[in-house]
């Protein structure tokens, strides 16, 4: 992970299967990120879950997620996959937990926040709670951009508007892959760090609820998420997750746990 120019320690990265992740305390990994939202540098953050692991089986995502500054362990799975790996005790860093972190401390450190993506709603509503918990925040713009494919995005007129923005965070929230997809483009165009979000947004807005505490910890988010959007998710977490697990005890019987192509110093 090259940060050059940059005062911000760097975060070590761990092989995950497809996926190299960042280690750290989750405040450590907070400290880091505001570190460069400070410095308005070029920077991009992508919370891994399961599905993203399987996404990043496909050399071009696999490119996207593995050159992000930071690779934060989301999913309890892929967090209970880091410490059997490498008998770490890493705690989780959750998009769903960086949010209100991330924006309590761009309050404290004066860091303007941007926010791209979702409905207009939502972010009326993410406005409306930062501006209650947080009252010195500023968020100097928030964007919900037209639905179309990463393709037809005009990533210089998005830079353009985001960096006269003065933000130095970006909040992202387009869903996986594009997010991420988006994020990978837009390092160098814009002045600040970019997190992918996703539905950290609609949670945070009030619009989804969370699972409990203790359904997280047994991994079993994923269920309470299903039984609230059987028709959407049912897909996508028989696949995402049996694939998981076939990737996983493949790297348990071989004992080969990296697969991401990450350069040794990593």
């Amino acid at each position: 992970m090259s940060l050059v120019g940059s005062t911000a320690a760097i975060l070590p990265k761990r092989p995950v299967l497809t996926v190299g992740i960042t280690t750290g305390g989750f405040w450590e990994q907070v400290n880091a990120i505001m570190a460069l939202a400070r410095e308005r540098h070029s920077a991009y953050v992508c919370c891994v879950n399961a599905h993203m692991v399987v996404e990043a089986t496909r050399p071009d995502f696999n490119a996207v997620v593995n050159n992000a500054d930071f690779a934060t362990p989301d999913g309890m799975p892929v967090l209970h996959a880091l410490n059997r790996f490498h008998g770490l005790h890493q705690e989780r860093v959750a998009g769903n937990d960086l949010m209100p972190a991330l924006l309590a401390r761009a309050s404290e450190d004066a860091v303007e926040v941007y926010l791209y993506g979702g409905a207009e709603k939502t972010l009326a509503r993410i406005k409306e709670r930062a501006a209650l918990e947080s009252p010195e925040l500023v968020i100097s713009g928030a964007h919900s951009p037209p639905y179309i494919r990463f393709e037809q995005m005009d990533f210089e007129t998005e830079a353009a508007r985001i960096n006269a923005s003065g933000a130095g965070l970006i909040l992202v929230s387009l869903g996986c892959p594009k997010q991420e997809r988006f994020m990978a483009a837009m390092k160098g165009k814009v002045n600040a760090v970019m997190v992918g979000l996703g539905g950290a947004f609609l949670l945070y807005a009030g619009v989804d609820k969370r699972a409990p505490k203790w359904m997280r910890d047994l991994s079993l988010e994923w269920l309470f998420r299903l039984v609230l959007e059987p028709g959407r998710l049912w897909r996508r977490y028989l696949v995402t997750n049996s694939r998981f697990i076939g990737l996983y005890l493949r790297a348990r019987i071989s004992g080969k746990y990296d697969q991401t192509g990450l350069r040794s110093s990593n």
